[in-house]
């Protein structure tokens, strides 16, 4: 019975490492590529976006290749020039903007204007370069070509199938990522081994890069990882290649956070509908991520932001019937009304919300929440999970529940019946006789939030190893006090605490 239990385990041992293998063996862009360049040409004029590509003749392989280009240039265009018109006019007669009819993403575009007609491929070109220098110059401090020269402690972050990301220190003082197109990631190559066309197919990759860095710039948000730059420069014999500068954030790590606080996974979920509601707000109209994974999320300062918008879309699905506005999720699938208009009502906003339902509320919203919190958090995380709600509720009850936990408020209802009698042990502190326990604020002891001394008390009951505890002068981001939780109460020593206790 021993051996057969043996083998059982060593069996799934070896398929776990053999999985784990293979996914680190055909992950896109698993190999770090090289970093960007440091030198090279001086930049082309600030938020000018690659040379607009020209119709090119040839064979039919070449001509589809100019094609894509010319549609992903004018899908950068669109954004760019998106509801500027509309949002002016809207502003001056005090109205809110109507929402445009965006088309699909690549789908053809109109004919160009003569002003749309490329100019000549030097750096003074007019045309589309010469108006997108307005549209896209940054507010100052604008990072540029001469902070990458100066960079040090360029470290390989990650990548996918289009991007490099990268961390670095500017001028030993700014630590921020780079991304640029990876050119040994998936897009480059699949376009490489079609085209032959190594110089065309960059510029089909770096027009996502381009779109992202106006998205970042047009969606100002606090959860919405800040551009703070870019250079254009030469690089593999490529004229122009594009680094993005942009804040540095750690990466999301699912099984990390699993054992953080409920109050930080609390946290990074109220983060993540903040953003969600403005982005179903926003001034370009209801954004919704369709590549929308945890990767593509990174925390700063205990925020969640999103890092990833090279695959955002505005547009709406076009309907005729309520058959047409069908999502589907591996789990679930949905059908949403169709308007009058002829568009499927709110799918990006509900898209987003039930992305986030499945990737992030389901595993960190109620595990080990306040036990008054528990029903409410319950129903939020039902009514998520079947599209009950939209986006502006689901905001709202979070925000609740915040002010339920900042205040107090939850602890009304709770009848507190202490077990055991405390004593405040003025000027000390509990020796190193600290035990661990989950979840903590440190993982070599017992740190937790409370509100009071008497959640603290009703805290330390709860557990039998608990004999005393501090109350530390350190607050969390609610504004909670920090507790630390020992099983010594014998031997207390005198060293300037901020308020100690231990049983009688």
């Amino acid at each position: 019975m021993r051996r057969r239990k043996t083998a059982v385990a060593a069996g799934c041992c070896l398929a776990f490492l053999l999985g784990t293998l293979l996914n680190v063996l055909f992950v896109p862009g698993s190999e770090h590529p090289p970093p960007p360049p440091r030198d090279g040409a001086p930049p082309s004029p600030p938020g000018a976006p690659l040379y607009p590509p020209e119709e090119e003749g040839g064979g039919g392989g070449r001509a589809a290749l100019a094609r894509q280009i010319r549609e992903r240039y004018e899908e950068v265009l669109r954004y760019r020039q998106h509801r500027a018109a509309a949002a002016a006019a809207a502003a001056a007669a005090g109205r809110r903007p109507l929402r445009p009819r965006e088309r699909r993403l690549m789908d053809l575009a109109p004919p160009r204007t003569s002003a749309e007609q490329p100019g000549p491929r030097g750096r003074a070109a007019a045309g589309p370069r010469a108006g997108a220098s307005a549209e896209l110059s940054l507010e100052p401090p604008l990072l540029g070509c001469r902070d990458i020269r100066n960079v040090s402690g360029v470290q390989y972050l990650g990548s996918g199938y289009t991007k490099a990301v990268y961390k670095a220190v500017l001028n030993r003082t700014l630590a921020v990522a780079l991304k640029a197109v990876d050119f040994g990631g998936h897009d480059i190559a699949h376009c490489v081994r079609q085209f032959s066309a190594l110089g065309d197919c960059y510029r089909l990759a770096a027009y996502k890069i381009v779109k992202e860095m106006i998205l970042l710039q047009r969606l100002r948000h606090a959860n919405v990882l800040q551009l703070y730059g870019y250079c254009y420069q030469d690089s593999n014999d490529i004229p122009d290649t594009l680094t993005t500068i942009t804040e540095l954030g750690s990466p999301l790590e699912m099984i990390q956070l699993l054992q953080t606080s409920w109050e930080d996974r609390f946290r990074i979920c109220l983060s993540l509908v903040r953003l969600l509601h403005y982005l179903a707000h926003s001034p370009l109209g209801s954004v919704t991520l369709l590549d929308f994974r945890p990767r593509q999320f990174v925390i700063v300062d205990g925020e969640l932001k999103v890092t990833d918008l090279d695959d955002a879309s505005i547009e709406e699905s076009s309907c005729t019937s309520n058959s047409d506005c069908f999502m589907e999720f591996p789990a679930r699938n949905f059908t949403l009304p169709c308007s009058v208009e002829g568009r499927c009502q709110s799918m990006n906003e509900k898209r987003n919300l039930y992305n986030a339902y499945r990737f992030f509320f389901t595993y960190l919203l109620p595990h080990s929440a306040p036990s008054s919190l528990r029903p409410l958090l319950d129903k939020i995380v039902n009514a998520t999970g079947e599209l009950h709600w939209g986006i502006d509720e689901t905001a709202a009850q979070l925000e609740r529940v915040l002010n339920l936990y900042k205040s107090g408020e939850y602890l009304q209802n709770t009848t507190r019946m202490p077990k055991a009698e405390y004593r405040r042990v003025p000027e000390a502190f509990i020796p190193d006789e600290n035990y661990r326990c989950w979840p903590s604020y440190h993982h070599k002891g017992c740190l937790l939030s409370v509100f009071d001394v008497n959640e603290a008390i009703e805290i330390c009951d709860s557990y039998s190893q608990c004999k005393a505890f501090v109350l530390t002068n350190q607050t969390t981001w609610t504004g909670r006090l920090r507790m630390l939780r020992s099983r010594s109460s014998s031997r207390v020593t005198y060293s300037g605490c901020f308020q100690c206790f231990n049983t009688v």
